[in-house]
């Protein structure tokens, strides 16, 4: 059989090849734009973060027998 066209990127991937990204390659302009896109990235990380938190403690308070 032969391989599909788009094959499947596995969790995490881009990410491992942005960080063995040559940075040399990379004007000052253009450093702080990916600089911006990190931190707009690690802010949105925060946020699914304290979402999944919420959602555990209200799991957490629905379940949890009382003292």
């Amino acid at each position: 059989m032969d391989e599909p066209v788009n094959a499947r990127v596995l969790r995490g991937q881009r990410l491992a090849e942005a960080m063995r990204e040559d940075l040399e390659l990379y004007g000052v302009a253009e450093l702080e734009e990916r600089i911006e896109a990190l931190q707009a990235e690690v802010a949105r990380c925060r946020a699914q973060i304290e979402r999944k938190q919420a959602g555990r403690a209200a799991a957490d308070a629905l379940f949890s027998r009382p003292s």
